[in-house]
């Protein structure tokens, strides 16, 4: 059996300065706000809300990163759309240092890959609410991309 998929739609946020948090029990950890973006694919398309999104970055003692992320989508027509992912990141020491510093590197440098999860109360969009989703992205400037993808 071979997994399939399609797209379900790209995604690109912006995002604030990260705010360190410093080691705690769990590992190094960042918080990065987000302050919007937008999203669009065949199916759906709208805008990334600028008011309620953070990616709660945690820096494992294995040397990845783990991404744990909520956002509000704001469909086209208006409708919300809650997303939550988590995620791994994974890359050599000095691609680490080179994002950490706000580089362009290429996302085949390195492994990113979330797991999305939608949940909305919007009859149009409940659609959503039945689905797995898997991503692959990376850092640009300003902020992050993925492309987003509908497992079948």
């Amino acid at each position: 059996m071979t997994l399939q998929s399609r797209p379900l739609f790209r995604l690109f946020m912006t995002l604030q300065p990260a705010l360190e948090l410093g080691q705690t029990p769990a590992g190094g950890r960042r918080i990065f706000s987000v302050s919007g973006g937008y999203f669009e694919g065949e199916r759906l398309k709208g805008e990334v809300s600028p008011l309620i999104g953070s990616d709660l970055l945690l820096a494992r003692a294995d040397g990845t990163f783990q991404q744990d992320v909520r956002l509000l989508l704001v469909a086209d027509d208006s409708d919300l759309i809650l997303m939550t992912y988590r995620g791994i990141r994974r890359s050599t020491a000095a691609v680490d240092e080179r994002l950490a510093r706000g580089e362009a590197v290429d996302a085949s440098e390195y492994y990113l890959r979330t797991t999305p999860w939608f949940e909305t109360a919007a009859p149009r969009h409940a659609w959503l609410n039945q689905i797995v989703a898997v991503a692959q992205g990376g850092r640009c400037p300003g902020g992050v991309e993925y492309d987003v993808f509908e497992i079948l």
